[in-house]
């Protein structure tokens, strides 16, 4: 097969592109930086650099592709982000009708479902409805929990202040994800037909702040560690001190005001998708020790 990835080579494109290739497809790779081609070469694959926002470059791209896969970055500029990721949305669209592409595989997120109340997620769920409206073409969205590596970015300040936590309470149930188990995931359904539009979940495992606190300080020799609620205008200042866009800030925000509502993880739930990533939390503590000790 023909496919064709986004992503560049990031934490679940990468290792998507790697499983591709050595199941003998001939891969194209989409990145917006020029300096990656000579590691994407390295991989096996032809590299196409350009902007998923450019419908002429997309299109290009998916000529002659049997499948692509299409992500969406969680923010796109300074401001609009969320009509930034629905533009660029509405640009794949266009570029996989007039490519004649008829397999599409979208990587989203839990929560994609609800329309508001869910931050950055509003833009893939903007993305969904989108590419729901295409005819004939069989697309699979595969919506992931939140990435276990996210909580690397805690690990500076675990060390420095001991604190680990968010803008949700420690009992609020996550739904997780490897990045290992959704490249996989995204490779196998790449690799399939497809049934039209259909919906899937690809979680790891199921847990709350106060459980992974507990794990974490216990593989990093912190058994004191405890999960810490995060007044939201404490983490918006904190976040703005550390130079992140104001907009950003603010749907970042919202989003964990979505965890506390239930709002993110609810159509997970409610529709009794099962836990089908092979990770689980206990095997990610170890990888989150190993990153702590090097830091």
């Amino acid at each position: 097969m023909k496919i064709t990835t986004t992503g560049s080579l990031g934490n679940v494109a990468k290792p998507l592109v790697k499983k591709l290739i050595a199941a003998g497809h001939e891969v194209t790779v989409i990145s917006t930086k020029d300096d990656r081609k000579s590691q994407i070469e390295a991989l096996g694959a032809k590299p196409a650099v350009g902007s998923i926002s450019d419908e002429a470059f997309l299109t290009e791209a998916f000529k002659g592709a049997d499948a692509v896969y299409t992500m969406m970055p969680p923010s796109m500029g300074p401001g609009n982000m969320i009509q930034n990721i629905a533009d660029a949305g509405q640009a794949y669209a266009n570029a996989i009708k007039t490519a004649g592409v008829t397999r599409v595989v979208m990587l989203s997120s839990v929560g994609a479902d609800a329309t508001e109340g869910t931050g950055p997620v509003q833009g893939v769920h903007r993305v969904e409805k989108i590419l729901q409206g295409l005819e004939g073409v069989n697309v699979t969205v595969l919506r992931s929990g939140f990435f276990y590596i996210n909580f690397l970015r805690d690990i500076s300040l675990i060390k420095s202040r001991n604190i680990f936590g968010n803008n949700y309470s420690g009992n609020d149930r996550l739904a997780l994800t490897h990045p290992e188990d959704l490249s996989t995931a995204l490779a196998e359904e790449l690799q399939s037909a497809g049934n039209g539009f259909e919906v899937k979940y690809m979680v790891s495992d199921v847990s709350t702040g106060d459980e992974i606190a507990g794990l974490f300080g216990q593989v990093i020799g912190k058994p004191e560690l405890v999960w810490t609620h995060i007044p939201d205008e404490q983490l918006k200042q904190g976040m703005l001190a550390g130079g992140l866009p104001p907009e950003l800030v603010g749907l970042i925000v919202e989003m964990g005001q979505g965890v506390r509502a239930g709002i993110i993880t609810k159509d997970f739930f409610a529709s009794g998708a099962k836990v089908a990533g092979q990770t689980k939390l206990e095997q990610f503590a170890e990888e989150f020790k190993a990153a702590y000790l090097h830091a």
